[in-house]
């Protein structure tokens, strides 16, 4: 591993830098700071209204979806120029939040299977922030089987009818768009019917719902779709190649989350030194240095784990699954580091509102928010089948299902 940047890419950190420097929005900077840990919000502002200043504004510069190319809204960077640009960005990336679908995810599975005449269209407004897109996969029945979805999608000339239910959207309650996938073929196994498609979220017959969240937002939603038309032409990739499509979103939101992984291993550290107990400073306690030592061990391996994918990214090699092995890790770290500060905490950890108690209201919406880590990008029983089958190469899990039709397939009920 090397972590110097080479005289190019210390070049392009300066200019990054200094033009971050000359355009954030820093009246918002100390509250970014403090924001996190399950509740990215602003007090006095929509942070999607500033996210999509901020974006804007990168957009005009030449700083938005960096690596895409320039034609689509990009500036045609490296992905090693990306990271070294995430770096200098530090807490106004938060405002990035509603983008990341759709620079992540969504525009590249556009970049893949669309027109050219819809790239141009659609990808430029991603990228400038005047469009938010999002990921219409998840649904209710299927859990981390997204090839057990039961959306419908039937032709009607040279429309779709879409009928069904998705759910766990993030963002859908702002978006203008969404890539969403569906069965068009119940008579073939459940991988080989599905269609992708990109569709208007103010389409007729769409209604979305948000959900309430044990910590106070409200970031996903149910989406259902009641005789929805979607023309053809919005079609990604061939009828019945919906699962192929798919892998390219699905890689790309792995990467995506994994870039920016969140472990909460410096909250608990400072935290630890600042609390005192009823047996004095934390962090004389033998019982929470042993805690931290353990965390620290991770926290460190994560970080050199990163590197190492940045070090394969500035030589322009493709990273290896780190970012599986990365999310696997600080998921249930997250929510242990947040379940311990809780316990630390005693009676005070009730406390929700950070201006009462800060390091309470923080740390408690972590605990209430950190469970969705371990889910979103996939599960942790999913992403270990991941590593043990593409990584360690052992038998894959069987699978009765694999070959059988899916209107064949047993549900409850029948």
């Amino acid at each position: 591993m090397n972590f110097d940047d080479t005289p190019q890419e210390a070049e392009f950190r300066a200019k990054a830098r200094a033009w971050i420097d000359a355009n954030a929005p820093k009246q918002y900077e100390q509250e970014l700071a403090k924001s996190g840990l399950g509740r990215i919000s602003l007090k006095n502002a929509d942070i999607v209204e500033v996210g999509k200043a901020w974006q804007k504004k990168k957009a005009e510069g030449g700083w938005s979806c960096l690596t895409w190319p320039k034609e689509y809204g990009g500036r045609g960077a490296t992905p090693i120029e990306k990271v070294i640009w995430q770096q200098e960005e530090g807490v106004y990336g938060k405002l990035t939040q509603p983008f990341q679908i759709g620079e992540g995810m969504c525009g590249p599975t556009v970049m893949a299977y669309g027109s050219e005449d819809d790239k141009r269209k659609y990808l430029p407004k991603l990228a400038s922030g005047e469009n938010i897109w999002c990921q219409l996969f998840s649904e209710p029945a299927g859990g981390s089987d997204v090839a057990g979805l039961r959306t419908r999608a039937e032709k009607d000339g040279d429309d779709w009818i879409i009928n069904g239910q998705k759910i766990w959207t993030s963002g859908a309650h702002y978006s203008d768009y969404g890539l969403l996938i569906t069965r068009t073929d119940p008579n073939v196994p459940k991988h080989k019917g599905l269609t992708m498609f990109f569709l208007d979220m103010k389409s007729p017959g769409v209604e979305v719902k948000p959900i309430k969240q044990a910590n106070g937002m409200q970031e996903f939603n149910e989406v259902f779709f009641t005789n929805v038309r979607i023309p053809d032409s919005q079609r990604l990739g061939a009828v019945g190649d919906g699962w192929n499509v798919s892998l390219t979103t699905l890689m790309n939101e792995r990467m995506s989350i994994g870039a920016r992984l969140a472990t909460g291993f410096p909250e608990i550290f400072a935290f630890c030194n600042d609390l005192v107990t009823v047996d004095g400073p934390a962090i004389d306690d033998p019982a929470v240095r042993s805690k931290l030592a353990n965390w620290a061990v991770k926290a460190s391996g994560l970080k050199y784990t990163s590197y190492r994918s940045i070090s394969a990214l500035s030589k322009g090699e493709r990273p290896g699954p780190e970012n599986s092995i990365g999310k696997l890790v600080a998921g249930p770290m997250l929510q242990d580091i947040a379940a311990f500060a809780m316990d630390l905490e005693g009676a005070a950890g009730v406390f929700t509102d950070p201006a009462e108690a800060e390091a309470g209201g923080s740390f408690q919406a972590m605990l209430l928010g950190s469970p969705s880590m371990r889910i979103a990008g996939g599960t942790d029983e999913i992403l270990r089948n991941i590593i043990a089958e593409r990584v360690l190469g052992l038998p894959g899990d069987i699978r009765v299902d694999k070959d059988v039709p899916f209107n064949k397939i047993p549900t409850k009920g029948r």
